[in-house]
């Protein structure tokens, strides 16, 4: 009898070691694993063809050079993606290795999805000496959250066929405010009224509210952010308003554009319904799979009083409850993701351009006919720091249909723009 009752307490002892020895699902066996035990790491990153593709084929690689690491790709269409992240992080379940827009990394930072990049790995003094200044927007509380692979600077893409049909030069894009104007208007065609062919593509939700910002604002000599983050500068000088009567002048005063024409301003590039786009170097990859016939170039935004681009980026970072051999799995592969070898391929795959200043910066690229023109902004291009990416994109897209949906004089709609904004960074900034 007594044995029993020994046995049986035996029994639940085991039991109770076992459990304690399991840890959460995120880090289960990656403390105590045997040295032969194989590490795996969940990779996220959203649905974007060209990206999936290269980041299976960086895997393998990585994989046949770390046999006990193994790397397993999640994918989830742009729409779903945070609600994914803020369902499985906090349980401790997900991505291991997330990539995120770098507008999102204080929201993350706030929400506690992700932990500081470990500083032995990723020196301050070496990120700040190696990758272009833009990267220093995802630094927060004096930490690097992420780092990414690759960034983006918008150009303008125009069509080189539509160029001759209407007598332009092909050769010779617009440079200036006062000649995209003139390009758009003399590459527009319409019939009984309606829009055939758009001079100018232009969607506010793509990369249109980043064009106003960081391109006409900037290029205008206005600011939208003060040095500190903290306060919206933008209604402070007239070019804010300057730049903002322009962005809207397209779809306005000019009727070169209407936003949602063949669907979005990428599709009607692609289908030769749109002459000129703004958009950012990530489209090359598309186009190169979609429209591989289609005779393009690419240039320079055209500039005001000085020159200025948008820059972004996606970036990667390791999820909070990540430890032990796995965060040492983690940062290896977040070392590899990062390395030249790396960049020079991520650029082949997607068209986004090396994040280091001296892989960016080789003559191939700087000589190259589609990705000179972005690598020639990277010196004036700007990252704006967001507090909330999705809410300021949606306060431009509801200050640019106040005036085209409601009649509303673009003045007030823009002083709305501004007020609002400044709300969303007095309410970030409160607890902090």
């Amino acid at each position: 009898m007594v044995s029993k009752w020994k046995l049986a307490l035996f029994g639940v002892l085991l039991l109770l070691f076992l459990v304690a020895c399991s840890g959460n699902d995120k880090n289960a066996g990656s403390e105590d694993a045997s040295e032969d035990e194989e590490i795996t790491l969940e990779y996220w990153q959203y649905s974007f063809d060209s990206k999936v593709k290269i980041v299976d084929e960086l895997i393998e690689e990585f994989e046949a050079d770390n046999p006990g690491i193994k790397v397993e790709q999640t994918n989830f269409p742009y729409d779903q993606y945070n609600e994914q992240v803020a369902a499985q992080v906090p349980a401790g379940k997900g991505p291991d290795v997330i990539n995120l827009f770098y507008g999102w990394v204080p929201t993350y930072v706030d929400a506690g999805y992700l932990q500081p990049l470990p500083q032995d790995e990723f020196p301050h003094d070496e990120i700040e000496s190696e990758f272009f200044p833009l990267v220093e927007a995802t630094k927060m509380n004096d930490e690097y959250w992420t780092i990414p692979t690759a960034v983006r600077t918008l150009a303008l893409f125009y069509n080189k066929d539509l160029f001759e049909e209407a007598g332009l030069d092909p050769n010779s894009p617009p440079e200036k405010w006062e000649e995209l104007e003139e390009y758009a208007v003399q590459l527009t065609k319409e019939d009984g009224g309606r829009l055939e062919q758009s001079g100018m593509a232009w969607e506010p939700a793509q990369q249109g509210h980043q064009w106003l910002r960081d391109g006409l604002t900037r290029q205008a000599g206005g600011e939208v952010l003060s040095e500190d983050r903290r306060t919206v500068t933008w209604g402070d000088d007239p070019a804010g308003l300057e730049a903002f009567k322009y962005w809207l002048s397209f779809p306005t005063d000019l009727g070169t554009s209407e936003e949602g024409f063949y669907t979005d301003d990428v599709t009607a590039f692609i289908t030769e319904k749109a002459a000129m786009n703004v958009d950012g170097s990530f489209r090359i990859g598309t186009l190169k799979s979609d429209a591989p016939d289609l005779n393009y170039g690419i240039a320079p935004l055209p500039g005001k009083d000085q020159q200025s681009t948008n820059s972004s980026f996606w970036t990667n970072g390791i999820t909070a409850g990540v430890e032990g051999e796995k965060l040492e799995a983690a940062t290896k592969f977040l070392k590899f993701l990062t390395s030249d070898e790396v960049m020079e391929k991520w650029l082949d795959a997607t068209g986004e351009l090396p994040a280091k200043e001296a892989v960016a910066m080789q003559d191939k690229y700087v000589n190259d006919e589609i990705y000179g023109p972005f690598i020639e902004s990277l010196p004036f291009a700007n990252a704006h720091f967001f507090v909330d990416e999705t809410k300021e994109r949606d306060l431009v897209i509801d200050a640019a249909n106040r005036v085209l949906m409601e009649g509303v004089d673009p003045e007030d709609a823009f002083n709305e723009l501004v007020e609002s904004t400044q709300e969303l960074y007095d309410e970030y900034w409160s607890d902090k």
